[in-house]
């Protein structure tokens, strides 16, 4: 088993699926649906339309752009 503690963008699912009552991967599918805008409409997006705070959708959107890369 390992010990190590995630870092970067996925160290906030936890709380994001604590806070907010949806899987992940609900919360990153949407973010991959909006791919081809840019990260901040798609952070300001999350938070408008669904009521994510501001690091929340941050970190979603950002481990989907890390995907990509």
């Amino acid at each position: 088993m390992s010990t190590e503690k995630v870092k970067g963008p996925a160290s906030y699912f936890p709380s994001i699926e604590k806070t907010y009552g949806k899987p992940i991967d609900h919360w990153l599918s949407l973010a991959r649906e909006r791919s081809e805008q840019k990260h901040m409409d798609v952070v300001n997006w999350l938070k408008a339309e669904h009521g994510l705070g501001h690091g929340h959708a941050n970190a979603i959107v950002a481990h989907v752009r890390a995907e990509k890369a």
